[in-house]
């Protein structure tokens, strides 16, 4: 697995969606050490932080039209690897060496 998102991308993830207020949306993670995926939090200033090193992926739930909009806009000006999903977004910290990622 290699990296594909750097410490000012998720300080930038971390903070926007922080910043999205009310729109923020839940989010759950997966552990690149052990495979786990963690319940659905909604805390982004202090449960997102300092979490770059160990995250594959990030999986970001949106359940109005309003929020998804929001997000992705977010998303889009950040400019972060990953795709979209039934219920909202995946962005990618880690893939697999020789991998094709798409940009939201």
């Amino acid at each position: 697995m290699i990296p594909v998102m750097n410490d000012t991308k998720w300080s930038e993830l971390r903070m926007g969606m922080h910043g999205l207020g009310e729109l923020s949306p839940r989010f759950r993670v997966r552990s690149l050490r052990s495979g786990g995926i963690s319940a659905w939090d909604r805390e982004w200033f202090y449960h997102f932080f300092g979490r770059r090193e160990e995250d594959e992926w990030v999986e970001v739930e949106v359940t109005t039209t309003a929020q998804h909009d929001a997000v992705l806009r977010l998303l889009q000006s950040v400019h972060v690897p990953g795709i979209t999903t039934e219920n909202g977004f995946r962005i990618f910290g880690y893939v697999a060496r020789g991998a094709q990622v798409d940009y939201l």
